[in-house]
């Protein structure tokens, strides 16, 4: 049995705006920047999250300021926005999202590595400079570095918007050098990973890795080592890569050693899509838009809680033994990491999150179709799990399916509804057929009593007159009697 929610509204990753209507994707910054914003003090000036010093740091690029305002950086970050227009809501909404860019701004003005810049460009007033920038998405962040441009698709909030430009400034290939950094590597599991064993920083086999490290950079990460004990450790031969899926402990051994940037390419864009893999702040639009057919299976668990624990555990297993197959991914949600959204998807859905659930979302109109977990108290088996999967894969389960057997419910209580009528009209009909029998039967028996009473009445009064008559003649003897005294 399944359970099931629809709604026409927002955008998933969207909670309601402050006005209960739906509106640009990074309207829900506003209780992170808030809380980034109003640090409170604890006494210790290092602990103290940083408060916006009201410095504007934020450029308004357009045509005649953009090439001067991005010679002064060496990283240019560029929030490329819907015009706001006269509606006081988006004009709102407009200045939350560029008091999150500033206070960004204002911790990556602190940073002694990189000058690092921000900027702003209206999609209505400065269509001209975006397109020279060689951008296409309103209402997105690009990262500018070097010769790169690195598009971020996570939440418009300070903390996690200044983390991402973080890994962006890392190299894009991290040396695994010794027992220490090896447990380190070991221990990365949500996110896609590669590594190498090559000779030296010279090989030219690590030259098209590292070329090639620089494509997918900061969202894959890499690793490449030089010590041939980590390379025994991790089962590398010479110039091999090994690809790890996350969650999946064993790695696939990338075919075809020694590689060209183009094959470790083309090899990584063939298997992009993990069989399981979570959303998180940084990455969320991103994972949201590579559906499959319009439709994503999600799984709702909360690592830190036994039943949400246990159930991703089945989840990895489940990942482990599908991998293989090119049409699975399940998108794993920590209901932690949004718990702005956590009614939002709950009223969406019509599912309880406080326990693990797993169901099959439509990503265009939000319906959706729910495995019956039984509240979290028996949860399914590795087997049990994987027959549902089959079925959601095969479009057995299917919220458009759903939405079928819904209205043929509706349908059929429709066709109830109208032969009750008809019942209750032939009911009614032999009732009345009964009363007018029933009424003239009593009517013929009122005749008869009647009659009756008639009959006896004039025999009555028969009587009455004979009894008159004798009486009236006993009188009269009696007063002949009488007369004789």
């Amino acid at each position: 049995m399944e359970g099931e929610g629809e709604q026409d509204g927002p955008h998933l990753l969207t909670p309601p705006t402050l006005t209960g209507l739906g509106a640009m994707k990074w309207t829900w910054v506003l209780v992170a920047v808030l809380l980034s914003i109003a640090g409170l003090s604890s006494g210790n000036e290092s602990l103290d999250f940083p408060e916006y010093d009201g410095k504007d740091r934020v450029h308004d690029l357009n045509a005649k300021n953009y090439k001067s305002v991005m010679k002064k950086y060496d990283v240019m970050v560029v929030y490329y926005h819907d015009h706001p227009g006269s509606s006081r809501v988006a004009q709102r909404q407009f200045e939350i999202e560029e008091l999150a860019l500033e206070l960004a701004a204002q911790v990556l003005d602190e940073f002694d590595d990189e000058d690092i810049g921000v900027g702003l460009i209206d999609a209505k007033h400065d269509k001209v400079v975006a397109k020279k920038l060689g951008l296409d998405e309103s209402d997105s962040i690009f990262i500018f570095t070097d010769d790169e441009v690195i598009e971020y698709d996570g939440e418009l909030s300070a903390d996690t918007l200044v983390e991402f430009i973080f890994d962006v400034l890392e190299d894009p290939v991290e040396i695994i050098d010794n027992s220490r950094e090896l447990k380190g590597f070991k221990n990365i599991e949500e996110d896609i990973k590669l590594v190498g064993y090559f000779k030296s920083h010279k090989s030219e086999h690590f030259d098209a890795f590292a070329d090639a490290a620089e494509e997918f950079h900061p969202h894959i990460k890499f690793f490449a080592t030089f010590n041939a004990k980590v390379a025994k450790a991790l089962e590398l031969k010479l110039n091999e890569v090994d690809f790890y899926e996350p969650f999946i402990e064993d790695p696939v051994v990338i075919p075809g050693k020694p590689y060209s940037e183009e094959e470790l390419v083309d090899f990584i864009e063939d298997n992009d899509r993990p069989t399981l893999r979570k959303l998180q702040p940084h990455n969320m639009y991103e994972i949201w838009d590579d559906d499959m057919d319009g439709e994503h299976i999600i799984a709702f668990a909360e690592e830190s809680d036994p039943d949400g624990f246990e159930f991703l555990e089945i989840l990895k297993q489940v990942a482990e033994d599908n991998t293989d197959n090119p049409d699975l991914s399940i998108v794993w949600i920590d209901p932690d990491d949004f718990p702005l959204l956590l009614p939002h998807w709950e009223k969406t859905f019509g599912i309880d999150l406080s326990s693990p659930q797993i169901g099959v979302v439509d990503t265009g109109d939000s319906d959706s179709v729910w495995m019956d977990m039984d509240d979290g108290e028996d949860l399914p088996s590795v087997d049990e799990l994987e027959d549902w999967i089959e079925d959601a894969l095969s479009g057995e389960i299917d919220p458009d399916h759903d939405d079928d057997d819904d209205d043929d419910d509706d349908d059929d209580d429709d066709d109830d509804d109208d032969d009750d009528d008809d019942d209750d009209d032939d009911d009614d009909d032999d009732d009345d057929d009964d009363d007018d029998d029933d009424a003239a039967d009593d009517d013929d028996d009122d005749d008869d009593d009647d009659d009756d009473d008639d009959d006896d009445d004039d025999d009555d009064d028969d009587d009455d007159d004979d009894d008159d008559d004798d009486d009236d003649d006993d009188d009269d003897d009696d007063d002949d009697d009488d007369d004789d005294y």
